[in-house]
């Protein structure tokens, strides 16, 4: 058997509401709650499970999705439509733009705990890789 990712813990302050916000961006479902946790599947087989935990405790991170050029028009509107502040960079500093990188488009956002969430239309190629 390969290694696959299976899932991953996504913490946040409000469980539900980071899940269905991410679902709503990227047009998802959101899962049926379990436990601490309340998933939204990918369509590669990963769940992000995501926890309530104290605000002070979380640490942010990065998540990437890819998306077909349809998905990102759909999910940048929904962006757009909710008024969600979006950068062509990781780093904000070119705020309502989105970028090209890659030979695709891509576009950076954050979720309500404060992750770093970015949609891109073409895996990133490196030298090497």
């Amino acid at each position: 058997m390969s290694v696959e990712l299976n899932h991953t813990i996504v913490h946040s302050r409000d469980n539900r509401e980071s899940a269905e916000f991410l679902a709503h961006v990227l047009g998802l479902e959101v899962g049926t709650e379990w436990g601490p946790f309340v998933p939204v599947d990918t369509a590669n087989g990963v769940t992000l499970d995501f926890a309530t935990i104290p605000a002070e405790s979380i640490v942010t991170q990065h998540y990437a999705f890819l998306v077909s050029d349809e998905e990102f028009d759909a999910a940048f509107a929904r962006i757009r439509a909710a008024g969600v502040t979006y950068f062509a960079d990781p780093h904000g500093k070119q705020p309502g733009e989105i970028n090209h990188h890659h030979g695709g488009r891509g576009v950076y956002f954050m979720d309500p705990a404060g992750h770093g969430m970015e949609i891109i239309t073409h895996p990133y190629t490196f030298p090497g890789k």
